[in-house]
């Protein structure tokens, strides 16, 4: 049951322009995002251009609050005392403040650290600009992250005879077009790889070409797991074998590196850093959403408020599987608490479910069934810290078969149809009636990740 908050407009004439756009949209997304420009052969005439947004949350915090500018910004997606920080200002980690510590533990580090609450919104809003300067330099720009993508400029050898100057370019209109207080490092080199090791190498506001004259000079002064992707274990693996540095790595013979990493993996790193592209590959769709939250004390001062969280979650997915026009036969549930201890089940079903209230009440189920089981307390109680939600195993809604006797189909496409009436209005102007019963619209969240949602093919 839906309520709905619309003032009087042409909804039909409306959903069928959408749908209309929808399809095409998504069959341009198809061709794009099928291409795979990979290649062992090295190309250094060819060129890519990696741009990473400096302190990108706090950064779009200061452009538009110019009191916070030069002074220590710590992101929460809460600011009480509790709250974790999850974004810092350059002044704020020059002060010790790292992403991830508690508000409480960062204050006594940086007492005048300034606790600035999350704009997801504003955060999109920003990287979209960004996005549209990049494509003004390239039809094929890859966003990487909500603060970082690629702007390959493989087939634009004849247009740009100086990639150095189409960076400076960028760096120039982003703060012109964006704000001033927006900067950025940008890498460049002649696959994805290496630009990105290059904004590594000058942060921040940093530029930095990397090719056959410097590179050596270049991975001279780094570590193993300075290398983007390289961990520790794989870092220790290659060191046992006698491959100690990245410079080693990228004069070792193919068979020393494919013994040392006893996997595939290995050669992909002494690949890239002898100029083979193979990250030029544009990502389609997921292999799994999730939706996590941390508590607050006041969150956590009742049952009923977690378990209106958890809604609020399973709602979340809902909105984003919708939007990738996917269902999902497998669910995963954790529950955080005090002292690390943690609670989670895996759950599978025959029925693929899109649908967030079928997703909150399977996990329910499942959670008072072990608890019957066991013979234990409630799972959700006033000391959880943390609940995540987690979708996977996606199935095609194009693919999706449904009984001729279920009402399934008509509440699909409902439910297609309420989220672009959300996309175009807000979410506020039609929500289900369990979402009012639990207390309505929940604050919006934002992650560094994967940014696909802001292109999604339905809404």
């Amino acid at each position: 049951m839906y309520y709905f908050y619309l003032s009087p407009i042409s909804t039909q004439n409306f959903l069928k322009k959408q749908s209309l756009n929808a399809k095409f949209i998504s069959k341009i997304q198809y061709i794009r995002f099928t291409m795979n420009q990979n290649r062992i052969a090295p190309d250094e005439q060819s060129w890519v251009i990696f741009v990473d947004m400096n302190a990108f949350f706090a950064s779009c915090e200061q452009q538009v609050n110019y009191w916070l500018r030069n002074r220590p910004v710590g992101v929460c997606v809460y600011t009480g005392r509790y709250g974790a920080v999850i974004a810092t200002s350059y002044e704020a980690k020059q002060r010790g403040i790292k992403m991830g510590m508690r508000l409480d533990e960062a204050m006594k580090v940086c007492p005048d650290l300034i606790p600035v609450e999350t704009h997801p919104g504003r955060y999109r809003e920003f990287h979209v600009k960004i996005m549209n300067i990049l494509r003004q330099y390239s039809e094929d720009v890859i966003p990487k992250s909500i603060d970082e993508a690629i702007v390959n400029l493989h087939a634009y050898k004849r247009k740009y005879k100086d990639p150095m100057e189409v960076a400076r370019r960028i760096k120039y209109d982003i703060k012109m077009q964006v704000g001033e207080w927006m900067r950025c490092s940008i890498g460049v080199a002649p696959n994805a790889f290496l630009a990105k090791l290059a904004t590594e190498v000058r942060k921040p506001d940093g530029l930095l070409l990397i090719g056959r004259e410097n590179i050596d000079d270049v991975l001279s002064s780094l570590q193993l797991e300075d290398l983007p992707g390289i961990s520790t274990g794989m870092g220790r693996r290659l060191r046992n074998f006698g491959i100690k540095t990245p410079l080693e790595l990228r004069h070792a013979k193919v068979e020393d590196v494919r013994a040392a990493c006893k996997s595939v993996l290995g050669l992909y790193w002494h690949y890239r850093l002898n100029f083979s592209e193979i990250d030029l590959v544009h990502e389609m769709g997921y292999k799994n959403m999730a939706a996590m939250r941390s508590l607050s004390g006041k969150q956590r001062e009742s049952r009923e408020n977690i378990e209106r969280i958890l809604l609020t979650l399973c709602m979340r997915l809902e909105q984003r599987m919708v939007k990738q026009h996917v269902f999902s036969k497998e669910l995963s549930i954790v529950i955080k608490y005090p002292e690390n201890k943690r609670w989670g089940d895996l759950i599978r079903t025959d029925n693929p479910v899109q649908d967030g209230t079928d997703i909150y009440r399977l996990v329910l189920g499942r959670i008072e069934k072990f608890c019957a089981t066991y013979q234990c307390p409630p799972l959700i109680n006033t000391s959880v810290t943390a609940i995540g939600v987690t979708v996977s195993h996606f199935v095609s809604a194009d693919l999706l078969q449904s009984n001729l006797f279920e009402k399934r189909i008509e509440r699909d496409l409902l439910r297609r149809e309420v989220y672009k009436i959300k996309a175009r209005y807000g979410d506020d102007r039609i929500m289900k009636a369990i979402e009012l019963e639990n207390g309505g619209i929940v604050k919006d969240a934002i992650g560094f990740g994967s940014v696909k949602d802001l292109y999604g093919n339905v809404v």
